[in-house]
């Protein structure tokens, strides 16, 4: 009896159940994380605003995973004295395959905020994603893939 109504359960379950997209399992988005106070338009292009941190990654569609090719990474940091400037801004697009690579100083941690990088990332046909990433004390390097939704 038990089993017979564990099978009529199943099909309530999934009629009640909010729908699950099978299509995103496979690359997770990256969440949402605080554009903050200092976001600038307007940054310019470049692959180098500091010395010391080399970050890299890939920027993907998510569900199939698919690398994106040509999409805006910008990011923007506190210098090493903890003040937010013009010359840790910077922007790149990403190679054929999806990847983008730049070096900055190691961000410091400020206030009550732990070391970070914020990034705002654009692609065609996907939203725009705004987060940041949290850089482990020490590190010389870190890669970090972004995953954006389709629009």
């Amino acid at each position: 009896m038990k089993l017979f109504l564990s099978f009529l359960a199943i099909p309530f379950l999934l009629w009640v159940s909010p729908p699950i997209s099978f299509a995103q399992s496979g690359c997770p988005p990256t969440g949402f994380d605080a554009e903050g106070p200092f976001y600038k338009t307007g940054v310019p292009m470049r692959e180098n605003t500091g010395r010391g941190l080399t970050v890299s990654g890939k920027v993907k569609s998510a569900g199939s995973c698919t690398a994106i090719p040509g999409a805006r990474v910008e990011w923007w940091q506190a210098n090493p004295q903890g003040s937010y400037d013009d010359e840790h801004r910077g922007a790149l697009l990403t190679a054929s395959d999806g990847s983008y690579r730049f070096e900055t100083d190691f961000p410091p941690a400020y206030y009550s905020r732990p070391p970070h990088i914020h990034f705002k990332i654009f692609a065609p046909g996907h939203r725009t994603l705004t987060t940041q990433v949290y850089p482990g004390e020490g590190k010389s390097s870190i890669v970090f893939d972004f995953i954006l939704i389709k629009q």
